[in-house]
């Protein structure tokens, strides 16, 4: 168990981790008040789901996750806790929404409204960062920080 929560929560001292959850936080904590709360133009927890599963015909199990992705990593990633999983489970939900949704559109997001949709760019930025959070951990000022302390676990200065 000591091998597993190393492997999850060690991470460096380093400042650039915290930017990094921090801005991914920001960026991904709208798009999941949208889906859950129905805040920021969304359709809400009812209104999303019926999305899913009605017009994309997911089964309910797999809609739900990026509903809870959107919604639940941005408070992992924020405190960093869990931040390896939290990582995984944004640049899961950024593929797929490129392999199903975005691909098709193309690299560009749709500034000038000129294109059927909105391109991939913004998704390979989210991945981008939350690779680098799967290789570096949270950083200062994170529960991952204080978890691996507290487990005797040596966090890494490099």
């Amino acid at each position: 168990m000591k091998n597993i929560l190393y492997y999850l929560t060690r991470t460096s001292g380093l400042m650039t981790p915290l930017v990094l959850r921090l801005t991914l936080a920001l960026v991904f904590f709208p798009h999941g008040a949208q889906k859950v709360l129905g805040w920021f133009g969304g359709y809400g927890f009812t209104g999303t789901m019926g999305f899913f599963t009605g017009q994309m015909g997911l089964p309910y199990a797999i809609a739900l996750l990026p509903v809870l992705t959107e919604f639940l990593a941005p408070f992992a990633l924020a405190a960093g806790f869990f931040t390896r999983i939290a990582a995984l489970a944004v640049a899961v939900d950024m593929l797929v929404a490129v392999l199903m949704v975005h691909m098709a559109n193309g690299f560009f997001m749709n500034w000038f409204g000129n294109q059927k949709g909105e391109g991939f760019e913004y998704h390979l930025l989210a991945i981008g960062i939350a690779v680098a959070l799967l290789v570096q951990g949270a950083g200062r000022w994170s529960v991952d920080q204080a978890i691996a302390g507290q487990a005797g676990l040596e966090t890494e200065t490099k």
